[in-house]
């Protein structure tokens, strides 16, 4: 377990100090960044630091941690401190956080002066196994996730393990519903492993493994033309709980808790679409909600909801368009859904008695 090689780049796991020193020397960069926001700065930083080389070479950009950063404005900011500090083109960018820094570090870098180099540093178990790996970069407009951005792969992704001793529960519960999902979408085996797995000390080699599954899907199909929409199972539905909370809440769902919500709607569109038996819908709702609870989803939101879908990137020809499963490790991609059948799904998810987490 030390390097997988993805599309472009590698993706390393033991010795990412070493690593990393050796990827800057290599590089022959004239200056590099280190994007953060408060929380990694204070608690992951003086980790990088102390294995650096290059101590004094370097400057840092400090965002707001959260969703509500993944915006134009903080981007604009990015990129007024580049120009600030002096970037030039042969300058790297290294981003050191979660999905929200990786999403937005990626975009920022891979739009400044038509492009600079870039690396990710994921420091929450959700960016390891989901934001750092597939070149996917972007920002959140209109209420709308990921709606601009680019596809473009860092020049190397670095996990480091000891990053997930500082988060809470609930954010390594976030990532968890992430690699849940890879075991859905790809690998029957993978799932049965982490059903029982604690999630509260998950082992370095299931973290491996479920970046190695999607690894393998973003290679096949980098710029998600055709098998890495199994990638987005949960999601059409996710992202728009996701964002309806994020504006509605006063303590917003994760990103991993949005998506869960998401994939139990989405599994009940399975059954009544895609051939999932339901003795497998069963046994992943209640996996799901054994770990995760529900989220009290209220009839009057329906239809925003819905609205929120109609806008979504993946949909083709104005038809909102999911992954879906055939059975536990298979998917199906390109599954048009009506109104009505998501309705139906919210409806169900709704109707399902579960206290919440």
């Amino acid at each position: 377990m030390n390097t997988l090689q993805s599309i472009s780049y590698p993706i390393h796991f033991n010795n990412i100090a070493a690593e990393l020193n050796k990827f800057i020397k290599q590089g022959n960069y004239s200056h590099f960044f280190i994007l953060t926001d408060e929380h990694t700065v204070k608690h992951c930083l003086p980790l990088i630091q102390e294995g650096l080389d290059q101590k004094d070479n370097f400057d840092i950009i400090e965002i707001n941690a959260g969703e509500e950063s993944k915006s134009i404005d903080f981007c604009v900011g990015i990129w007024k401190m580049l120009i600030d500090f002096g970037a030039d083109r042969n300058s790297l960018l290294i981003n050191l956080g979660g999905g929200v820094i990786t999403d937005l570090g990626g975009f920022a870098a891979s739009t400044y002066k038509r492009g600079i180099d870039f690396v990710h540093i994921p420091t929450t178990l959700l960016s390891q196994v989901d934001a750092s790996v597939g070149g996917k970069n972007g920002i959140d407009i209109f209420n709308l996730k990921n709606i601009i951005g680019t596809f473009t792969q860092p020049k190397a992704v670095f996990i480091e393990h000891r990053f997930l001793q500082t988060l809470p529960e609930r954010q390594v519960k976030s990532g968890l519903a992430e690699m849940l999902k890879h075991g859905l979408i790809a690998d029957a085996a993978y799932w049965e492993k982490l059903k029982h797995s604690n999630p509260e000390n998950l082992d370095a080699e299931l973290i491996y493994d479920s970046i190695a599954i999607k690894n393998k899907v973003v290679i096949a199909d980098p710029t998600e033309r055709g098998l890495r929409k199994i990638l987005n199972f949960g999601h059409t539905i996710g992202h728009a709980i996701e964002s309806y909370s994020l504006n509605n809440d006063e303590n917003p769902l994760t990103h991993g808790e949005a998506v869960v919500a998401g994939m139990i709607c989405e599994t009940y569109l399975s059954h009544k679409k895609a051939g999932l038996s339901l003795t497998a819908m069963e046994e992943i709702i209640n996996t799901l909600l054994g770990i995760y609870g529900k989220y009290p989803l209220k009839e009057s939101t329906f239809t925003q909801l819905n609205d929120i879908m109609r806008k979504d990137k993946k949909n083709l020809g104005g038809n909102i368009n999911c992954s879906l499963l055939s059975n536990i490790g298979e998917s199906k991609i390109d599954n048009i859904c009506t109104d009505a059948e998501l309705v139906e799904s919210l409806k169900f998810y709704a109707s399902l008695e579960y206290a919440q987490a």
